[in-house]
């Protein structure tokens, strides 16, 4: 049996800076230490974190002490509620999603529109779209177009951005521009796509290698965007693909009558489960 490990598989930088920097706050804490939200979408490294302490919560109002903002990034009001209740925040947001944040803010000042591409409720999604302002839209996929295009055009504007979630389908944002290019024509339309770059690759390997073996193994979290849109890549180009956060979860019946299986990762996924996954297969 041949088992193929995407190069690009495991942390992206963003997961292992947040990661770190938590495991540095819980190792001499003064204090309570909270986190608003997962810090990460892997239940293996939430489960950790917390054993170490770390205390996760939904609301600012549960804190007694210092707040660590997640990798995915917080609504913006988040912030000004923590200077009114006095609270430190250790803010771990990717600095690719913080400037996501800075951009959609600038050009909606300068009189965008702003058109963000996102999963609705992906935290990411939630916390970018708050620095959008009002005149904004969030496109999940090709037909919310019609409904954004309508709330575009009642607000008069004359100028708008295309912008996407870090963790987006590279595919499908190219798919939606074009066809925003083609339905806003005369309008001045600014498309910029800030799908990390890391993401991009994953899902350029994910692509070619489900092409070339006979089993794919997604490894991550069931809440990860990143992941998710991995196992929908490999499900076009191969038949079998598996979706798993543990080798507990994996059929080694099912899995032993492949000879070539693919195994690629999400990037909130550790490196542990992957070779504990990995390991698993060959020693079946």
């Amino acid at each position: 049996m041949e088992v193929i490990i995407g190069k690009t598989s495991g942390f992206c930088y963003g997961v292992k800076n947040a990661v770190d920097k938590a495991n540095e706050e819980l190792d001499n804490p003064s204090e309570n230490i909270y986190c608003l939200g997962e810090l990460v979408h892997n239940k293996q490294v939430t489960n950790k974190l917390q054993e170490k302490g770390l205390i996760f919560i939904e609301n600012i109002d549960e804190a007694n002490g210092k707040i660590i903002i997640r990798a995915h990034g917080i609504k913006k009001e988040i912030y000004q509620k923590a200077k009114e209740l006095n609270i430190e925040l250790k803010d771990l947001t990717c600095p690719k999603v913080l400037k996501i944040h800075d951009t959609v803010e600038e050009y909606s000042k300068n009189g965008y529109y702003i058109f963000l591409v996102g999963i609705a409720n992906h935290p990411e999604t939630i916390g970018t779209y708050s620095f959008c302002g009002e005149n904004s839209s969030i496109i999940e996929n090709i037909v919310d177009l019609e409904e954004a295009v309508a709330k575009f055009q009642k607000t008069n504007l004359k100028k708008a951005l295309l912008i996407t979630q870090t963790t987006f389908n590279l595919k499908e944002f190219e798919e939606i521009a074009q066809e925003l290019k083609q339905i806003l024509n005369g309008v001045e339309l600014k498309i910029i796509n800030s799908i990390c770059l890391s993401t991009e690759s994953r899902q350029k390997e994910a692509d070619t290698l489900s092409k070339e073996v006979e089993l794919m193994i997604i490894v991550g979290g069931k809440k990860s965007s990143n992941t998710r849109k991995l196992y929908d890549i490999s499900l076009k180009n191969c038949k079998n693909v598996i979706f798993a956060e543990t080798k507990e979860e994996l059929d080694m019946n099912f899995i032993k009558q492949f000879k070539k299986i693919g195994v690629m990762a999400g990037a909130s996924t550790p490196y542990e489960s992957i070779d504990n996954i990995v390991e698993s297969i060959k020693n079946k």
